[in-house]
């Protein structure tokens, strides 16, 4: 998992138990690896699969298998980045930083949800600016009279993700115009049309370049801004190799792509089995699956005092998939699925991320936070899970 603009620290980097303090049990209690704890549930999801057993223990199965595979690919990511520099290691997150959403998104598509690949994506926004930003900020200003940040990066963050939001609005906007519906909560896909289709292959091509544009303003003309300095945790500091960082990346991505069939594959028959709307599952539980290691992650910086680190996270991670995993994916489906996803939502989900962008905006733009301002946000997202259970 990873920042829009800048690699994302890790604070505990993976240790290596062949050294003679390696510590197992603080290892798996520590920041970073807390995930590796649900690894047993991979192979239970395997099993569970080929058994054929109930679709709802599958589903919380793969559920789990994602998490440990999630955070081993973002910290191979990291590792490699660390070592390529900040340019360089900026496109490998790019590329690699949101491999667990797309990945799952991916066989979501090639199986025809695109209604849950548009939710998870608008679930991804709202976690990231309301669940991770709040929590944060709860967390944070525990203990403290404030907390402070860099202001003009979240600015920059912030207009990003009103860019974003206008790109999402538009063509909803003209489907409603020209005398179309939105698309209805329990829908898997819609077929609107190829103007629609070909608005949004357009938008999407757009928004890729301004992620490019941000890309070089952010790693190369104003670089110090998106780069704060920070520390590591003493007790896990271990550098990988280029070829261990590799071989790792290469052996999560296998198994997040594993994960993510067995777990699209169940969406439909678990959630009318728990009694969940694939819409809420989208929304709310896949959206936070896949970003869960990175929420622990900033979470931990704000606790630590370490703002910049975690606002950066939650609001760059936001924007980075509003304007680079939800176009590639559009481009994607023209290739991949029954037909192409157009960038039409449904009431709920505009509705929603407008509301999060806005707070958002305001919360942030003053370069302080409060433990208040915490509560606040994740009042806003609990209200969101709320309305999202009842539609």
């Amino acid at each position: 998992m990873a920042e829009t603009t800048a690699p994302a620290p890790v604070p505990d980097p993976l240790p290596d138990p062949r050294e003679p303090n390696f510590n197992l049990r603080r290892f798996l209690l520590s920041g970073s690896g807390w995930p590796y704890l649900f690894v047993p549930f991979i192979p239970i999801a395997i099993a569970l699969e080929l058994l054929h057993a109930a679709p709802a223990l599958i589903f919380f199965a793969a559920v789990l298998g994602v998490l440990p595979t999630a955070a081993l690919m973002g910290e191979a990511t990291d590792q490699l980045a660390t070592r390529s520099g900040p340019g360089i290691g900026g496109l490998l997150n790019v590329t690699f930083g949101n491999a667990p959403e797309l990945i799952i998104a991916f066989f979501a598509l090639e199986a025809g949800l695109q209604e849950v690949v548009k939710a998870s994506l608008i679930g991804s926004v709202l976690g990231n600016t309301l669940l991770v930003l709040g929590v944060s900020m709860l967390v944070g200003g525990l203990g403290r009279d404030h907390q402070t940040y860099n202001p003009t990066a979240v600015t920059v963050q912030s207009s990003m993700l009103l860019l974003a939001g206008a790109a999402l609005f538009m063509p909803s906007i003209f489907q409603l115009v020209s005398g179309g519906g939105l698309p209805t909560v329990g829908e898997d896909r819609t077929d609107f049309g190829s103007s629609v289709e070909q608005m949004s292959f357009f938008v999407a091509i757009i928004l890729i370049g301004s992620y490019v544009a941000g890309l070089l303003f952010s790693l190369r003309s104003h670089r110090d801004l998106f780069n704060p300095e920070h520390g590591t945790d003493e007790d896990f500091e271990q550098a990988w190799s280029v070829r261990k960082a590799v071989i790792m990346l290469a052996g999560a991505g296998v198994a997040v792509g594993v994960m993510s069939e067995i777990l699209v594959g169940s969406i439909s028959e678990a959630s009318e089995t728990v009694g969940l709307s694939e819409f809420f599952v989208g929304v709310i539980i896949i959206a936070i699956v896949g970003n869960a290691a990175e929420h622990w992650v900033a979470a931990l910086f704000a606790y630590r005092d370490k703002m910049d680190l975690a606002v950066n996270i939650a609001i760059g991670s936001s924007a980075q998939i509003a304007i680079f995993v939800a176009p590639v994916l559009v481009l994607l489906s023209f290739v991949v699925g029954p037909n192409p996803m157009a960038l039409v939502f449904n009431g709920f989900e505009l509705g929603a991320v407008l509301i999060a962008i806005l707070i958002t905006n305001h919360v942030t733009h003053d370069g302080e936070s409060t433990w208040y301002e915490g509560v606040q946000l994740l009042c806003v997202y609990a209200v969101l899970g709320v309305v999202f259970f009842y539609a």
